[in-house]
């Protein structure tokens, strides 16, 4: 069943055009990434498929009765909202009950007034009349995930990458037939990215989303459209199948190229020697010379030589870190952690926002001083720093004046010297472009201009904090074969999992609390163990609880054989009453919620963003509701047994 169709769209800016006479079509179930460079015509495309831009020739067309949700890459969010208001802005009458059920189990937690008990009362049997307790569930497990623990916060309150999640929240919770998802993973950890990633594979949405995420695009979608050179490109696969068929039009393209020159040179001399002709078959042929000269003059797109670099010779000795202690007010970042790095060595940083990886790297350059410990550089360090805030910048000059104040030329690793003009050429700054004022760059331009400026310098320790944000996906692929034939040592964060395990040969992963892990190994090979060692330690936990059960069971039939409880043989078993089963009903509600309290407030105080104040606060919360969930279930329990 198609979805969505798109016939002949055309759109410009100004003299600019981005894309022209495309045509496309998406089938229900269908999950569709849209790839293209930067300033190609990406988020013009999905807000004028979501309604908010229009065309200037073309139609847009979706099937009857189908609905669309959609998350733009800049999400503007009312400032006077709460985040409920944001989150269930939706006609749905099944989202519409589910506000009003979250709203009422609130004011009755907070205070058990007959007023609020019936106003929850009535949210209750809504909620069943509508069967929304399955998207109530999906509220529930997002709203956690994200980290989002009060929802009657107001939204001029949250910071940037808060909006973002809320948006994303609100975007995913929708009861929706068509997802448009522009940058889904920008603001998102690991953890968080690969939730959503198994949330959107598993799901049967049907999806449109852009995003920059090799990782996250090859496990969730199976459909790839490419916007090249103002046209459309399909391919039907994932994304090794993508790179593959567009290797081979690239090199199709370039023969038929070289085919339409060879011809238009043998028709060149046939115009220059031949007379004057009025006759119909002369003028038509020099017609037809003219659309020849027009294609021939076409570039065809042709794969970038590979650019290696030559790096400053190392010595024996790199870099070492004996002992490093490092603390902020509120939180542990490093606790005695040592490390001696080697030649050649490339080491990847991963852990949860909030843990300390970018500080890591600032106390090796130097910006901050440790409470304890050394680091000590061997005489041949040169280090090449790329922050994430990117590179000060004095005056609005031009970008290629900018670039030789810091190198004119870089040795290449066969001992020849190409210019700076050329090196950003390579990586996507063409040579008209370099005279713009860097005032006229947009943000991603900004950062990649930081970072080629860093590799110019020809560094032999490069230090990077989040390289990859805001690339396309063609920058990433020559940025990786780049740093993959870099000779010096590399230590690198990054939430690009696709980055790092073709790159890093093994990780430093924050784990909170100061801690650090070694981990030998690729992104990939530590999320494996990671899983391991969560399954066995979920099956721990689930002997625990099982042991717990049996012996709650145990004491069940002692006091049935003391006379305490009525057996099930008719000296037999009681039923529930009326008012035992809703609080049957009302627990297997409250626990789940209760549990996902316990969670938010363990990521809290995990977060190391908390005062010590906040921190003990939250750690009387924890223990209150741990034993509030006990109670509750041990209660549970009682009833189902009797159920």
């Amino acid at each position: 069943m198609n979805y969505l169709t798109i016939e002949k769209l055309t759109k410009s800016f100004g003299e600019k055009l981005l894309f022209e006479d495309i045509t496309f079509g998406i089938e229900r179930g269908q999950k569709t990434a849209l790839i293209a460079k930067n300033g190609t015509g990406k988020s013009s495309l999905l807000n004028i498929i979501s309604g908010l831009d229009s065309p200037d020739s073309g139609k847009v067309t979706l099937r009857n009765g189908i609905t669309i949700s959609y998350l733009p890459q800049l999400e503007t969010i009312t400032e006077n909202y709460s985040v409920m208001d944001v989150i269930f802005d939706s006609n749905s009458p099944i989202i519409k009950v589910v506000k009003e059920y979250e709203a009422a189990l609130t004011l009755v937690k907070r205070n058990e007034t007959s007023e609020n008990l019936a106003r929850f009362e009535h949210a209750l049997s809504e909620m069943e009349r509508l069967h929304a307790w399955d998207l109530e569930s999906r509220v529930k497990e997002i709203l956690s995930r994200f980290g989002i623990d009060d929802i009657f916060k107001n939204v001029s309150e949250l910071s940037g990458g808060q909006r973002k999640k809320t948006a994303l929240a609100k975007t995913l919770i929708a009861d929706t037939d068509l997802l448009i998802l522009d940058e889904p993973t920008n603001h998102l950890d690991i953890d968080m990215i690969e939730w959503l990633e198994e949330y959107l594979s598993t799901s049967n949405t049907t999806l449109l989303m852009v995003t920059h995420d090799r990782y996250f695009l090859d496990k969730v979608c199976n459909n790839i459209i490419e916007l090249d050179n103002h046209k459309l490109y399909q391919y039907k696969g994932k994304y090794d199948y993508y790179l593959e068929k567009k290797a081979e039009r690239i090199a199709n393209e370039s023969a038929e190229l070289e085919k339409i020159k060879q011809l238009y040179h043998k028709e060149l001399e046939w115009v220059r020697t031949s007379p004057s002709a009025r006759t119909t078959k002369a003028k038509a042929r020099i017609n037809s010379f003219e659309d020849l000269k027009e294609n021939a003059n076409r570039k065809a797109e042709k794969q970038a030589d590979a650019f290696h670099v030559r790096t400053e010779r190392l010595g024996n000795k790199i870099l070492e870190i004996n002992n490093l202690d490092f603390s902020y007010p509120d939180k542990m970042i490093l606790d005695d952690f040592s490390y001696i790095f080697k030649k050649g060595e490339k080491c990847g940083i991963v852990g949860k926002n909030g843990t300390g990886k970018s500080t890591l790297l600032k106390l090796l350059v130097g910006e901050i001083l440790p409470n304890a410990g050394k680091i000590i550089p061997g005489q041949t360090i040169q280090f090449g720093y790329f922050a994430q805030d990117g590179l000060p910048v004095k005056g609005n000059k031009r970008v290629i004046d900018i670039v030789k104040e810091h190198a004119e030329v870089v040795r290449l690793e066969n001992g020849n010297y190409v210019g700076a003009s050329q090196f950003l050429n390579y990586f996507g700054f063409k040579y008209e472009q370099q005279y713009t004022y860097y005032e006229d760059l947009s943000g991603g331009e900004k950062r990649k201009l930081s970072l080629l400026i860093t590799l110019l310098k020809n560094p032999n320790f490069l230090i990077l904090d989040e390289p990859t944000n805001d690339f396309d996906i063609d920058t990433l692929n020559l940025l990786e074969d780049f740093l993959t034939h870099y000779q010096g040592c590399i230590l690198v964060v990054s939430h690009d999992r696709w980055f790092m395990n073709k790159l890093v040969d093994h990780l430093f992963v924050f784990e909170g609390n100061g801690k650090v892990k070694d981990f030998y190994g690729n992104y990939t090979e530590y999320r494996i163990e990671k899983q391991k060692e969560e399954s066995r330690r979920q099956k721990t936990e689930s002997g625990r609880q099982k042991e717990e059960r049996e012996k709650f069971l145990l004491l069940s039939e002692e006091k049935v054989a003391d006379g305490g409880l009525p057996t099930a043989d008719g000296r037999g078993e009681k039923k529930l009453t009326w008012k035992e089963r809703k609080e049957l009903d009302q627990l297997e509600i409250e626990i789940p919620t209760l549990e996902a309290e316990k969670d938010a407030l363990l990521q809290k105080m995990n977060s190391g963003n908390g005062t010590p104040q906040e921190l003990q606060k939250w750690g009387a919360s924890y223990q209150n509701v741990s034993e509030e969930i006990d109670s509750k279930t041990m209660r549970w329990l009682e009833l189902s047994e009797k159920k």
